[in-house]
C-alpha cells in the first residue's frame, strides 16, 4: 500500500528521548506551528491544514510516540505514554528541528498531549488550540450514566495489560473504522486511501495506542489533578473549538475550560470530529487567528 504524503512537505526522523524516534512531516517557512494528530489517526490528518499553513509558517505535523511511523516502545511503566513524556517529546522534536518556541495545535488525543505541552512547557508553548476535547481529568467526570456508552472505548483500553490488546487484535479493522464512520459527519472528507492507511496504521500500532488510552486513566490523571489543586492554569492564549458534546453529555465545556486559562476564546463548531479534514479551511483560519493574539 502506497501511503498518503502532505505535497511539498519532507519527513524527518528525530531522536527524542532514549530508543525512541518521531517520524514528522515538515514543510513551509515562517513562524512555526506544530499540529498534533489524534485516535485512530496519524499525521496526515493535518494534509489540508498544513499545506494551506505552509504558505505562511514553518509546519512540524508528527506522528506521536506509539502512533504511524513513530517509535512505540513498549508500555514497562505508567510514565511511557503519559501526556507528559509525550508532550516532552514534542517539545524536544521541535527543538532539534529548531524551533524553542511555537504555537501548538492538537486534535483528540494530540489535544491531550497539547494540553500537557502547555502546562509543563509554557516558555515554549505559546499559543494553544485545542480540537474537540476536555482535559483528561474534565472528561472522565463528564462521562456518567447511559450517555458514557459514546465513551466505551476509554474504559475498554483503561483495563490492564492483556485483555483490551487481545480484544482489540482480534478484530482491529472494524474496532478503528468504526470510529472513523461513527465521529464524521462528512465521510467523504476521509478518502479511500487516507482511510485505508489510518487502519493499517493502528492495526500495527494496538499495545501503543491502548498504553496511550490506559495512561489517560491513571498517570494523566494525577498529573492533571496536581495542576487543579495547585492552581495552576494555561499561561499562554488558547482557543478551544469543539461539537456540542456538552447538551448530549451534560456539562458546560466553555465552563469547564474557563477554569483552566483566563484567556480563552471558545467555540462550537457544526463538523464532525475530524474537524481538521471536514473543514480545514476553517482550522487553518483558527491557527492563523490564534498565531496573532
Amino acid at each position: 500500500m502506497t501511503i498518503p504524503s502532505i505535497p511539498g512537505f519532507t519527513e524527518h526522523r528525530v531522536r527524542v528521548d532514549d530508543g525512541v524516534t518521531l517520524n514528522a512531516a515538515v514543510g513551509g517557512a515562517g513562524a512555526p506551528v506544530v499540529l498534533l494528530h489524534g485516535f485512530p489517526q496519524t499525521h496526515l490528518i493535518w494534509r489540508h491544514v498544513a499545506a494551506d499553513l505552509a504558505t505562511d509558517h514553518t509546519v512540524l505535523c508528527p506522528d506521536l510516540r506509539g502512533y504511524g511511523a513513530s517509535d512505540k516502545p513498549a508500555e514497562s511503566g505508567p510514565d511511557v505514554y503519559s501526556k507528559r513524556t509525550m508532550a516532552r517529546d514534542v517539545v524536544r522534536l521541535a527543538a532539534e528541528l529548531g524551533h524553542d518556541r511555537f504555537t501548538l495545535a492538537g486534535h483528540d488525543r494530540g489535544a491531550l498531549v497539547a494540553f500537557r505541552a502547555a502546562m509543563d512547557h509554557p516558555d515554549t508553548v505559546s499559543r494553544a488550540l485545542f480540537l474537540d476535547v476536555l482535559p483528561t481529568l474534565d472528561m472522565w467526570d463528564a462521562l456518567h450514566g447511559v450517555s458514557a456508552a459514546v465513551g466505551f472505548h476509554l474504559y475498554l483500553m483503561a483495563q490492564a495489560p492483556g485483555l483490551p490488546e487481545e480484544m482489540i487484535q482480534a478484530a482491529a479493522d472494524p474496532f478503528f473504522a468504526h470510529f472513523l464512520d461513527a465521529w464524521t459527519k462528512n465521510p467523504d472528507a476521509i478518502p479511500a486511501d487516507v482511510r485505508a492507511h489510518y487502519l493499517a496504521a493502528s492495526a500495527a500500532a494496538v499495545p501503543s495506542i491502548v498504553a496511550d488510552y490506559r495512561a489517560s486513566a491513571g498517570i494523566d490523571v494525577d498529573h492533571d489533578t496536581f495542576d487543579k489543586e495547585a492552581g495552576n492554569r494555561l499561561a499562554m492564549p488558547v482557543t478551544v473549538l469543539q461539537q456540542d458534546w456538552g447538551a448530549a453529555l451534560g456539562y458546560h465545556a466553555q465552563g469547564l475550560w474557563s477554569a483552566w486559562t483566563d484567556d480563552l476564546e471558545h467555540r462550537t463548531v457544526s463538523c464532525g470530529h475530524f474537524m481538521a479534514e471536514e473543514d480545514p479551511g476553517l482550522i487553518a483560519e483558527e491557527i492563523r487567528a490564534l498565531a496573532v493574539r
